[in-house]
């Protein structure tokens, strides 16, 4: 997860004051939090299959929802040439499609404002020359991708307007992995400007393994994208075994075999199942070893944090299936999985070398 070391070493041009470049990390953690209520808010849109009720994109003007009753009976009709609408929803009410057709407007209203959370300050803050030049380059980047995941949104929902009743796996896992690339880059940097006191060196071993579990955590959160894409939860609603058995029946009835782990439900959801219980494992695994070592007070804090965010996670995940994945439940589940996300990524910040904080501000 760490960033180019050739952009981490402070250049002489580039030293602050204490404390100056904190309105900075202060806009930057506003950024992840708004992204966090952003992933949760996709995950109602997803769950309410409220994804596909606007069929136009239209960035400027869709700013405005349906303000009188013939925008609204357009917007409807729109919607009735939908192959979901025909196999999914049909006779649905006007006032049942408002009720998708807001958490759609809202999801997209919120990605407009962190746009707008985003872009406003990073030019105002280039503007002044408040920025070192060592963070140009990755904040700008972060800029750029958050107009790839506006596009990629679209090409997302594009794909549920033809032949699909749904958005495609493919494509909303691809949209979730770029947010959370966002976020992440985001939250690292910020990290890295608040984290000014010089740390303890701990042992390299400590950093790969936690990187071992962010990576654990990232194809988690991937592999439960496909579930949601599949809906795979909504069956095998049993937990440890599924259908009687450890592994299902049905895992590699595809072919070739690899199509198994991004189609095939029974697959998934097994996929999804093993690399939850195995990063819970590791965190486990890891948090009694810390407990064993000798590590700074900040450390132990962070592998008490994971340690709480996974086990909730793990948790969340299994009432959410045995209840057969309710909203409000599923919901919590998505928002637990990017807490334990930022557990991970705030562990290992923890053990980051000093001498490679991209965001650091040089003491003077």
């Amino acid at each position: 997860m760490s960033l180019p070391t050739a952009l981490a070493h402070p250049a002489s041009e580039d030293r602050a004051a204490p404390g100056s470049l904190r309105p900075i990390a202060a806009w930057l953690l506003l950024c992840c939090a708004m992204i966090f209520m952003m992933v949760v808010i996709g995950g109602i849109t997803r769950l309410t299959l409220s994804g596909l009720s606007i069929t136009e994109w239209q960035p400027v003007v869709g700013i405005l929802p349906p303000l009188s009753s013939a925008a609204w009976a357009a917007e409807f009709e729109k919607y009735r040439h939908t192959r979901q609408y025909r196999l999914v929803n049909y006779g649905m009410s006007l006032d049942q499609f408002k009720t998708i057709y807001l958490w759609e407007y809202v999801h997209r209203l919120w990605g407009r404002l962190i746009g707008f959370a985003y872009a406003v300050p990073f030019f105002y803050f280039a503007l002044r020359g408040r920025l070192p030049r060592r963070l140009l380059a990755p904040l700008a980047g972060i800029l750029l991708l958050g107009f790839i995941e506006g596009a990629l949104g679209w090409y997302m929902v594009e794909s549920g307007l033809a032949q699909r009743v749904e958005v495609s796996q493919y494509r909303l896992v691809a949209h979730l992995a770029v947010a959370l690339s966002i976020y992440a880059i985001t939250l690292w940097i910020a990290l890295g400007i608040l984290s000014r006191s010089p740390r303890d060196a701990v042992a390299s071993g400590w950093r790969r393994a936690t990187e071992v579990v962010l990576g654990l955590v990232a194809l988690t959160i991937a592999a439960g994208g496909f579930v949601a894409g599949l809906n795979a939860g909504l069956t095998y609603n049993t937990f440890p075994l599924m259908d009687g058995s450890l592994v299902p029946a049905g895992y590699a009835q595809l072919q070739p075999f690899m199509r198994n782990w991004f189609e095939n439900i029974a697959a998934v959801q097994f996929d999804h199942r093993l690399l939850a219980t195995t990063t819970f494992a590791m965190v486990l695994l890891l948090w009694v070893a810390g407990w064993r070592a000798s590590l700074p007070r900040r450390v132990r804090r962070a592998l008490h944090a994971i340690l709480a965010a996974a086990a909730l996670q793990f948790a969340l995940g299994v009432a959410t299936l045995l209840l057969v994945v309710p909203i409000r439940l599923a919901a919590a589940h998505q928002a637990g999985a990017v807490l334990l996300l930022t557990a991970a990524i705030v562990l290992r910040h923890e053990l980051h070398r000093p001498e490679l904080d991209l965001a650091r501000p040089a003491a003077v």
